[in-house]
């Protein structure tokens, strides 16, 4: 007779041992024998149809991205944060507003400046912001 018997223990069910202990020591018993099917199987499952239920989620948040990024057309960059002279609700003049009248407009326009005679100048910086000068 060997040392050990080649039964495995199992305890008897008692009155004391839920339903759930039960379940949980047959699920222990029969994923020695059928791990991937117990185990593996569901395990996959639960990913696979993560990735379809969040796929839908996360389209959702880009077209709610989309609906408040939207793309300007020429007039409206010319418009949007270069006000007029006195500029709109506070806003200050942008000295960099011009009204482009055609592509040969600006051509002459260009061609008129001196550039071979420039001169560097440095813009005022705002209260506590370093100028870079040593």
């Amino acid at each position: 007779m060997p040392a050990f018997q080649s039964k495995t223990f199992r305890r008897t069910p008692t009155a004391s041992s839920s339903l759930g202990e039960r379940l949980g020591a047959v699920y222990r018993s029969k994923l020695t024998r059928h791990p991937f099917l117990l185990f593996g199987l569901p395990f996959i499952s639960v990913i696979l149809a993560a990735s379809f239920v969040l796929t839908p989620a996360t389209a959702l948040r880009y077209e709610r991205y989309d609906r408040k990024v939207h793309q300007l057309n020429k007039d409206e960059e010319m418009e949007l944060g270069l006000k007029g002279p006195d500029g709109d609700e506070g806003i200050k003049r942008n000295p960099r507003r011009r009204v482009v009248g055609s592509e040969r407009d600006e051509y002459y326009r260009l061609m008129a400046k001196d550039l071979d005679h420039w001169e560097q100048k440095r813009v005022q910086r705002f209260k506590g912001e370093p100028d870079g000068r040593f």
